[in-house]
């Protein structure tokens, strides 16, 4: 089993902590973005990852390591593909065309969820739902009268279903994918400029593939700073026993779900529920709820809810929700 993620987009919605790192890398409850969506694919299959392939954009050595260190970790082969251009959902998932064979598994990268099923050897092809309020938001599937997919809508204006596309997809041939994203690559079929994934998978539909849908008991968003923090939320409820034994608390109330990671100091203050606070920072005199504190930032006198504060940061004597990128002093 391969695994597929497109992440080369700058992120311009969580900035500005993506100034300095890509989306996918910012950290939540003690681990990137992609590690919490490559862990939650592994939970539904069976098989072994063989190998995980990012399509990136020019993020730079540091972040290809890291990103290869992220799949070792599952004991898969690391693969990078770039994306120098956006042009598309399809067009990202084509660049990684030396990868789509066999049995592969494609993920966009700010897509978290919980699901209780397994992908099937039978299964031919499987596309991850959940039904929405606004599906005029999303790309959306119409069911036939036996729960197979007869239809893929982006953003309809009239009602035609409520089942969104979280962007997820199971291919149990990647080869058959591959041919009909080069057929609209060749063939210069866009819509509003941009090679989509849903056009391929029309095409394929048509001849014959059998697209199962499977709903996810919940779907997680790291779209923006709000959503985020909500999602970071969700992902402390459902774990346990996440502070650290070599964080040192000293006259403090730390109040569960918390991640509290090596190093870090929680000192005269009171901290959570829902916050994660990452390596070696320091939290004094300060009361913190519903946050999301990376590496080495050290935080003082200061009261602060729905806040994302970044690396290496300096606060002192602030009462207020903040979004905060890495290297500040405030």
């Amino acid at each position: 089993m391969k695994i597929i993620i497109p992440m080369a987009g700058v992120g311009t919605r969580m900035r500005p902590h993506t100034l300095t790192i890509p989306k996918p890398l910012i950290s939540i409850a003690g681990k990137s973005i992609v590690q919490h969506l490559i862990e939650r694919i592994d939970s539904v299959i069976e098989e072994k990852i063989e190998e995980i392939a990012f399509v990136i954009g020019d993020f730079g050595s540091e972040v290809e390591n890291e990103l290869k260190n992220i799949a070792k970790k599952v004991g898969a082969v690391p693969k990078i593909y770039y994306q120098h251009t956006p042009k598309g959902t399809g067009h990202a998932i084509w660049c990684a065309s030396e990868s789509l064979k066999g049995k592969v598994v494609i993920a966009f990268a700010d897509t978290l969820f919980y699901a209780d099923f397994k992908i099937k050897d039978t299964d031919e092809a499987i596309i991850w739902v959940q039904k929405v309020k606004n599906p005029s938001s999303f790309g959306v599937v119409t069911l036939d009268k036996n729960n197979i997919i007869n239809g893929f809508v982006e953003k309809p204006k009239e009602f035609v279903s409520d089942l969104a596309i979280i962007g997820i997809y199971y291919y149990k041939s990647g080869e058959l994918l591959q041919k009909e994203l080069q057929y609209l690559i060749d063939n210069k079929i866009t819509r509003a400029g941009e090679y989509e994934i849903t056009g391929a998978l029309e095409r394929l539909r048509k001849n014959g593939m059998m697209f199962k849908p499977e709903k996810v008991e919940e779907w997680l968003d790291c779209g923006n700073k709000e959503i985020t923090i909500d999602t970071h939320s969700r992902i402390l409820q459902r774990n346990k026993n996440m502070i650290s034994k070599k964080a040192i608390i000293k006259n403090s109330l730390v109040i569960e779900p918390c991640y509290i990671g090596d190093g870090s100091q929680i000192i005269n203050s009171v901290v959570g529920p829902d916050v994660s606070v990452g390596n070696n920072s320091i939290i004094n005199s300060s009361i913190i709820k519903n946050s999301i504190i990376q590496n080495q930032t050290e935080i003082n006198n200061s009261c602060l809810d729905r806040s994302m504060i970044g690396n290496f940061v300096k606060i002192n004597n602030i009462l207020k929700s903040l979004n905060v990128g890495d290297y500040n002093e405030l």
